[in-house]
């Protein structure tokens, strides 16, 4: 969410058995009761043969994840990150946050926590790595590191993806204009949180992921994108927004005007108090624009 208001503000998942049976109708009868009771025994020893990684997941969500489809104790996964020794850029300094890519990953007897990581990383190297991300970051002057950093804020402040392209354009507007981001979805993981209420006491929290109080993009990407996002930090829409929040489900307004973007956060918490629910993300300032 891109935050840059008053500091006033109303805080925002058969197996198949056959019995032959000869005997007389009261055996068959109590049959009837014995097959449902044996399918769902066969279900409930069932273990599942893949997970979903969503788009927007942060890295500890993902560990959570793994624990659980594995039926490993709590923190297992993260744990796990020295012995899998992932691929990642040099920028990463180890951290896997942003490559963990999001997809579908099949799970067998195997499985095991290091070799799932390996896999989403080097899924994400793959998906990265390739010549239309890396000659898109270039035209951007900027990495690829950097390029699924941007995407990653895009993931988690677009309503629609239909707005990616011009959240990332109102990110490069404000980078190139020497603006804070003043992102909502920093403070958010900043705080290990996810929420559309940002209070001005939270845009000061010491932290390298306040894009409220630190110039630049934050110092890893903040959760996992998908392609759509990707996409859109290398081919950012055009336009001169600097501004944009999500009024209502459906309705983001984007605008270069800060007086106008005013008048939308005004709108928004009107919708706040009147109980409407907002949009899955949306931005608003927090603080007056520097």
């Amino acid at each position: 969410m891109y935050q840059n208001t008053p500091s006033r503000r109303t805080t925002r998942l058969t197996r198949r058995g056959r019995l032959v049976l000869i005997a007389t109708g009261a055996v068959v009868a109590g049959t009837a009761v014995a097959v449902p009771l044996l399918s769902l025994e066969s279900d409930e020893d069932a273990k599942p043969t893949s997970l979903v990684i969503p788009e927007g997941w942060r890295a500890s969500q993902i560990y959570d994840a793994v624990d659980k489809v594995l039926a490993r104790p709590a923190g297992t996964t993260k744990k796990a990150l020295v012995k899998a020794n992932l691929k990642l850029p040099n920028d990463a300094e180890g951290n896997p946050e942003g490559y963990l890519f999001p997809a579908t990953y099949p799970l067998d007897e195997k499985t095991t926590p290091e070799s799932l990581l390996s896999f989403m990383a080097d899924t994400a190297n793959q998906k990265f790595n390739g010549a239309p991300i890396a000659a898109g970051a270039q035209r951007n002057a900027m990495n690829v590191y950097q390029a699924v950093t941007i995407a990653s804020i895009v993931q988690a402040e677009a309503a629609t993806k239909a707005d990616m392209g011009k959240v990332a354009r109102v990110i490069f507007n404000r980078l190139e204009r020497g603006m804070p981001l003043q992102m909502d979805s920093t403070i958010n993981y900043a705080l290990g949180r996810s929420t559309l209420r940002t209070t001005e006491a939270d845009t000061r929290i010491d932290s390298p992921y306040n894009s409220y109080q630190r110039m630049g993009l934050p110092p890893t990407p903040i959760d996992s994108p998908g392609e759509e996002a990707v996409r859109a930090a290398i081919t950012p829409t055009p336009g001169d927004w600097l501004y944009f929040v999500t009024v209502k489900p459906g309705d983001t307004r984007f605008t270069a005007n800060y007086e106008e973007h005013l008048r939308n956060v005004a709108e928004f918490n009107s919708h706040q108090k009147g109980g409407s629910s907002p949009a899955a993300q949306s931005s608003q300032p927090a603080q007056p624009a520097k």
